[in-house]
């Protein structure tokens, strides 16, 4: 089959397995980001992957699972330690309606994310070149989330004192782990009684193509987080909770 069949029938089908319909302009947006993140991943570090089907398995169809656990359509969608973009510019361009903030640290990276919200026509989504633990502390930031996504970015103990500050009560975090997050869940008791969060639920989840067992972790927002945190930048990760 040739590559320009071939490419289109992995997100369509794939994306389809997931539960998510992809219209023929949105595939195409897919297909604009993973030329763009090849080429800018030759002068900056976006991806480890080369192969055109394991990014868009490992990357976007990833990014998409998410979709299976949001209860209905969140407004405003919070992503911590984006890198490339994933997960939230892939669930961007199927929720066009969502406004997404990116909160990443690295300069590099967010010039390509500018690049790829301008070549995508992307609205709706705020770049913050920020440390998490940073931009949580402003006014304009704490508890103002209905979601908050992050990926391969930390421990779930960590990760929460990145993300449950952003999210309003009632708000969720969505946490992608591996095939056995029992084990940080467990780890993080303490951190989630301290800042205010409660397991919701563990799906269990495989990527198309690949049947790569995965899991999501929700974590229900159930009281304000202490003013104190999160802590100094490194503090988390440091000294977790």
């Amino acid at each position: 089959m040739p590559e320009q069949c071939f490419l289109p029938c992995i997100l369509k089908k794939g994306a389809e397995e997931i539960g998510v319909f992809l219209s023929q302009e949105k595939i195409e947006k897919f297909l604009i980001y993973l030329e763009e993140l090849k080429r800018w991943n030759k002068k900056i570090n976006l991806t480890a992957l080369e192969e055109d089907k394991k990014i868009i398995v490992k990357h976007f169809l990833d990014s998409l699972t998410l979709c299976s656990v949001m209860n209905k359509i969140p407004q405003e969608v919070v992503d911590i330690g984006p890198g490339a973009g994933f997960p939230s510019l892939p669930l961007k361009i199927v929720l066009p309606q969502i406004k997404c903030t990116l909160v990443e640290a690295r300069k590099k990276k967010v010039d390509f994310l500018h690049h790829i919200v301008e070549k995508l026509c992307l609205k709706g989504v705020v770049l913050i070149n920020k440390r998490a633990e940073e931009f949580a502390r402003e006014k304009e930031a704490r508890g103002r989330f209905d979601v908050a996504v992050a990926r391969a970015v930390a421990k779930l103990n960590i990760l929460l004192e990145y993300t449950l500050p952003y999210l309003k009560i009632g708000g969720y975090l969505i946490s992608q782990k591996g095939r056995y997050p029992e084990k940080e869940v467990e780890e993080a008791k303490r951190a989630l009684s301290i800042l205010g969060g409660e397991v919701e639920r563990i799906k269990k989840i495989k990527l198309p193509f690949f049947d790569i067992p995965r899991s999501l972790v929700v974590i229900r927002k159930i009281k304000e987080t202490p003013s104190g945190y999160p802590r100094r930048p490194g503090i988390p990760a440091k000294r977790p909770l």
